[in-house]
């Protein structure tokens, strides 16, 4: 009886997705658990290294492990292959860690067997830390000390965003809640006057007062404050955090203020084309970035559209992940027109107990979008060159220098055109008319003191020099 039942769940699955083949997969995903941003320098913590583990652990068994789950055709399962998994985040102290820690779960120490080489000679060598693989982490420039700056787009370095959110606090909606919540923020001075000084303690630093209370909650032993910090209200600073922060990462009139969330969009496409372009020869890509990324992204794919659970901050090593699929053979590679996107988030640690969820892309009813409809809708807003980069930044220096458009010929200061010469000739002709001028000079002094010019070859075969006859 088990066994019909069994089969009649199998034949109850979609065909489409009993026979689909997944190709390549590009994972985003915040870091794990670590100290307070109001008390920099931010360091990941033993817990936040075990959640971004564990989220790696599960989805080695989703996607590389032998007996994967929806195992990425082709990738290497125990061994790590260096050209097919691309790892990158920010290099500080919390993301370019917890990228560590997501790799190593990923990829976990192989054992003396396959952890080892016989050299020419007949010695064995064993790796270090049983077997422990090594893989290395690219460094992404934007979002580098994040973790220990409160504004949202202090790390992004787009001069243009930086004034898109700042305008948020010329809002209506801003000064409203300013004013609403002042009496709940300040019932919790008693909690945060250590580290907050009373004209900060405001909606205005909702995000890091949360994220003190939050943290607090979580390591502080000694927070006597059980009374005053109830799970009422660490929610409302929590809910308050989440609106103050959406409104500095996304707004719908004005794209800006997305760049992260925009530059994402263009690496996902870059990478997921990569696979496709080389057959398949890159397989996985691995980022780490900050809750801002997400949040940006979720506007700009209109997730929020559908759950308005999309408008919070993400809690630590949550993770988005773009799956390539088809459901032809993925033996020779196959066309674009037979590939398709996936998009899958968690809120969170990512565990067998809790894995991701399914969600559509821009308003749409299906899950699977085209390769080319994917690809259409985030090149809308993605932000994929420097010139690109600067131009809608509006930055002009650093990485920027070299891309600012030089001047155009007509925005020029010129001379009305009179028959006269123009100041490049006129400067050419003045220095002509001063060498002239000194060749002259220097040819009357060596006519009146009877001296003449002489050749260095002249001088070292050691030739007399008579003076010139009159």
């Amino acid at each position: 009886m088990l066994i019909l039942q069994l089969l009649g769940f199998v034949l109850a699955l979609p065909l489409s997705r009993a026979q689909e083949t997944v190709l390549g997969v590009y994972i985003f995903s915040r870091h794990g658990d670590r100290t307070a941003k109001s008390t920099p320098p931010t360091v990941l913590t033993d817990l936040g290294y075990q959640e971004v583990f564990t989220s790696g652990t599960f989805f080695r068994n989703r996607y590389i492990a032998s007996n994967a789950t929806s195992g990425i055709a082709g990738i290497s399962p125990d061994l790590v292959t260096q050209a097919q998994i691309i790892a990158s985040a920010p290099l500080d102290t919390v993301l370019m860690p917890s990228t560590q820690g997501f790799l190593q779960g990923l990829y976990p120490p192989v054992g003396p067997v396959l952890g080892s080489e016989i050299l020419r000679n007949g010695t064995n060598v064993t790796a270090t830390l049983n077997g422990f693989q090594i893989i290395p982490v690219q460094e992404v420039t934007s979002g580098t000390g994040s973790e220990d700056t409160a504004w949202l787009q202090g790390d992004s370095n787009c001069a243009n965003a930086a004034l898109s959110s700042d305008e948020y606090y010329s809002t209506s909606n801003y000064t409203t809640l300013l004013n609403s919540t002042q009496s709940f923020y300040t019932g919790l001075t008693p909690m945060i006057n250590g580290t907050f000084g009373t004209d900060e303690i405001s909606y205005k630093n909702a995000y890091t007062i949360f994220d003190l209370l939050n943290v607090a909650s979580i390591h502080n032993a000694t927070f006597n404050s059980s009374d005053l910090l109830t799970t009422e209200v660490l929610f409302q600073a929590r809910t308050l955090a989440d609106t103050h922060e959406w409104n500095l990462a996304y707004n719908s009139s004005d794209s800006i203020r997305a760049v992260s969330g925009a530059t994402l969009a263009a690496q996902v496409v870059q990478a997921l084309n990569t696979t496709i372009v080389g057959g398949g020869k890159s397989k996985l890509n691995v980022q780490f970035g900050t809750y801002a990324v997400f949040q940006s992204f979720f506007g700009l794919a209109q997730l929020e559209m559908g759950d308005p659970a999309f408008y919070g901050v993400p809690d630590y090593a949550s993770t988005m992940t773009w799956e390539l699929v088809t459901n032809s053979s993925a033996t020779p590679f196959p066309s674009p027109d037979d590939i398709s996107v996936r998009f899958y988030f968690h809120n969170g640690t990512t565990s067998n107990l809790s894995a991701p969820t399914v969600f559509p892309l821009f308003g749409q009813s299906s899950p699977l979008m085209s390769w080319n409809d994917f690809t259409t809708a985030m090149n809308k807003f993605a932000i994929g060159s420097q010139q690109q980069w600067c131009t809608a930044c509006g930055n002009s220096t650093g990485v920027c220098a070299s891309s600012s458009p030089a001047p155009s010929p007509s925005s020029q200061s010129t001379a009305p055109s009179s028959g006269g010469v123009s100041k490049a000739v006129a400067g050419v002709i003045g220095a002509m008319v001063t060498l002239a001028v000194i060749l002259g000079v220097e040819a009357l002094i060596l006519l009146v003191a009877g001296l003449r010019v002489v050749s260095k070859k002249r001088l070292s075969t050691g030739s007399p020099v008579t003076p010139e006859k009159a």
